[in-house]
């Protein structure tokens, strides 16, 4: 997780495109409030961790409620490393490809 904040305002649904198919799949972390706006790091597991992707975590209103999530549209399938802070790994997770993966996560910010 970078240390950068954003102020956005709400997804409605059917405002994020996913680009998957073949080998490339989607990651979607799903997480609390506490997390909107804060950005969250990841990178390919055994690779050079200092080359990461980072998305916001966005209050996504659905047709359940408000939902908190980063959503990664378009990743080769493959193991990645999530980064809970600049030097220290929160975990592992596995993207398909063709599908989008979803995976809940609740550390504090």
């Amino acid at each position: 997780m970078s240390g950068h904040h954003h102020t956005y305002g709400p997804s409605g649904m059917g405002t994020v495109v996913l680009d998957i198919g073949g080998n490339t799949g989607a990651l979607v972390i799903v997480t609390g409030p506490e997390w909107h706006g804060h950005e969250i790091e990841i990178s390919p597991k055994g690779q050079d961790p200092s080359v990461r992707q980072h998305v916001a975590v966005r209050d996504r209103h659905v047709a359940d409620g408000v939902r908190y999530t980063a959503v990664f549209p378009a990743l080769p399938a493959g193991a990645y490393v999530i980064w809970r802070n600049e030097t220290e790994e929160a975990g592992t997770v596995v993207v398909a490809g063709a599908t989008v993966t979803e995976i809940e996560w609740w550390p504090r910010p």
